[in-house]
């Protein structure tokens, strides 16, 4: 007998930011959240900001997660967040951003604080796999089922 988490009925929207054209991380958190029995749409790299609020409205996700390999993530994300959350009825979306996050080495507490503070739920700098997962359990009271 098998244990796992079971994350039904939530819809989560994985996407590049804008300058980021690397692909193997957007695959590897679909497969990731649909094993944790997610429903993912995968947008995809070089996401612009309109293409991504337009999918939010239309899509209604439960959660965003933004995933970054060429260290742009910081401006990127910044940009992407908040042109998200200024729209009516996505304010309060829920957002998460990891991978590289900055080109110059570790993200700072100070930039933490700042993807933080423009609307961004969680941020996993450097890809904290532990840590998205209890994220995926806060989002759906996730349960262990026996199989």
């Amino acid at each position: 007998m098998s244990v796992q988490h079971t994350r039904h009925d939530l819809d989560v929207l994985v996407t590049g930011t804008a300058s980021d054209a690397h692909t193997w991380n957007l695959i590897f958190l679909q497969l990731y959240c649909e094993e944790r029995g997610c429903r993912v749409t995968n947008l995809g790299p070089c996401v612009p900001d309109d293409l991504l609020v337009a999918t939010c409205r239309r899509l209604d996700p439960d959660l965003v997660v933004l995933s970054s390999v060429n260290g742009h993530g910081f401006a990127d994300g910044l940009r992407a967040v908040e042109a998200v959350h200024r729209q009516p009825g996505l304010a309060t979306l829920p957002m998460v951003i990891g991978g590289k996050l900055g080109t110059d080495g570790a993200l700072t507490p100070a930039r933490v604080w700042r993807l933080r503070d423009a609307g961004f739920t969680s941020v996993f700098d450097g890809g904290d796999l532990t840590a998205f997962d209890e994220l995926l359990d806060e989002f759906t009271g996730a349960r262990l089922v026996a199989s």
